[in-house]
């Protein structure tokens, strides 16, 4: 009579798969998920960055917050918006969020 001890010897093993088949696929993942999250971040980055040093007076500009103006003045780290007549706020220079065409097209408001 077998004893358990050699049916468990004599049964095959099941191997996984090779060891570098696991690192492939996460050098895999690795790079799809650079190509579909942190690249077109950093490309948005550098694109805000390069719209924030272009700021100039009299650019019309939408914060992050909301709101709309018109640039007064320009520092290094703040610039000051008029938002109507003798209406000015004081924003940190990295919080605008968008320039608005200097043409005056905006969009309809219905």
């Amino acid at each position: 009579m077998n004893s358990p001890e050699v049916l468990l010897a004599a049964a095959p093993v099941a191997s996984g798969p090779p060891a570098i088949m696991n690192l492939l696929l996460l050098v895999a993942m690795g790079l799809i998920f650079w190509f579909l999250v942190f690249r077109p971040q950093m490309k948005r980055q550098k694109a805000h960055q390069a719209k924030i040093a272009g700021l100039k007076k009299n650019d019309r500009v939408v914060t992050a917050g909301g709101l709309v103006g018109k640039i007064v003045k320009l520092d290094d780290q703040f610039v000051e918006i008029e938002l109507a007549q003798n209406v000015r706020v004081k924003a940190v220079r990295q919080t605008i969020g968008d320039v608005l065409p200097a043409n005056g097209n905006l969009p309809a408001n219905d």
